[in-house]
């Protein structure tokens, strides 16, 4: 090359025609803090509302755990008020509560893959240009975000819940404590013992919060009248997620049953979740499916609309301090 030749230098990487098109890149600015946004707002709602609503969850697995086949062909228990009464009377208050650490130690990482998937789905199939999501999309992104949580989270912490309360109706309970309890069920059953029901979970939570994030944004776009930019009041918000909760109740209610059967201590009895729900409905007949309904409704309505209404403010927040 001669002295006074001047090279004109060229880029070796290759042209990203979106940025020439459009003068911008691919993802907008903040959009990649979404996913992130959702797991850590997730998490927070997730300790906070199962500290406020367990009592409720322990009486529900309690009757649904309630079988005909108990000693001396009687049950335990004739109704919530009376699953309430003895519990107190035999434990105190606190017994309403035993289980609790195990939800608080997986209830954090369920609801923060729960809306962490959700907000990572949504990113991805809402409308470019409005930032709306269809109402199909709105289903499929619930679903997913469901599907994710039951294989990542509830399924292990479920399992190790009911066995947990399962245990405390033994005349002599054998669990110390979370990690002693955890131990003692992978050491006896090996890692497959934390992920009984899993189908049924998956079934579960995947039409549950497919119902739930579709019923929720639904009625928000509803009380918007379509604009995104109109904000929703919390106790509006909190209204919309009690009537998404009792809608996923009458929804799947028999699948919880199964699934809360599968993961207990005599899910031994049951070759699959198939055969658990055949054998329900056998011996104990259709409204077998609907053990602990009430009980699940008060507690799935207030759970749900407490999750939404911290949630959103929880993002609200983030997207002000967080760009």
């Amino acid at each position: 090359m001669d002295v006074g030749t001047v090279t004109r230098f060229r880029n070796p990487f290759p042209q990203r025609p979106w940025i020439s098109k459009t003068g911008a890149p691919l993802a907008a600015p903040g959009a990649s803090n979404k996913g992130l946004k959702g797991v850590i707002a997730g998490g927070i709602t997730g300790a906070l509302e199962i500290t406020i609503t367990y009592p409720t969850e322990y009486v529900k697995t309690q009757l649904q755990l309630d079988e005909k086949s108990t000693a001396g062909g009687k049950k335990q228990y004739t109704g919530i008020i009376d699953c309430v009464k003895k519990t107190v009377k035999s434990k105190g208050v606190l017994g309403l509560y035993r289980g609790l650490s195990v939800l608080i130690y997986g209830s954090i990482p369920k609801s923060a893959v729960r809306f962490g998937a959700y907000e990572s789905f949504k990113g991805r199939m809402e409308d470019k240009q409005t930032g709306k999501l269809s109402a199909s999309n709105r289903f499929f992104c619930g679903m997913g975000a469901g599907v994710c949580e039951a294989i990542f989270a509830v399924t292990p912490m479920e399992t190790v819940k009911v066995k947990f309360i399962n245990d405390q109706r033994s005349a002599n309970p054998r669990f110390r404590g979370f990690y002693h309890g955890v131990s003692t069920i992978i050491k006896e059953q090996g890692l497959g013992g934390v992920y009984k029901g899993v189908t049924a979970t998956i079934i579960k939570q995947g039409s549950n919060q497919a119902i739930r994030f579709y019923v929720v944004d639904t009625l928000k776009d509803l009380y918007c009248g379509g604009d995104s930019s109109v904000p929703v009041p919390k106790l509006i918000t909190g209204v919309f997620g009690g009537i998404a909760g009792a809608a996923s109740v009458f929804g799947n209610t028999p699948i919880d049953v199964v699934k809360t059967r599968m993961q207990g201590l005599e899910a031994h009895k049951y070759k699959n979740t198939m055969d658990c729900a055949v054998q329900i409905w056998k011996n104990e007949g259709f409204k077998a499916f609907y053990k602990g309904t009430l009980p699940r409704l008060s507690r799935v309505t207030l759970d749900v609309a407490i999750t939404f209404m911290i949630y959103d403010s929880f993002m609200d927040y983030f997207n002000k301090v967080w760009p």
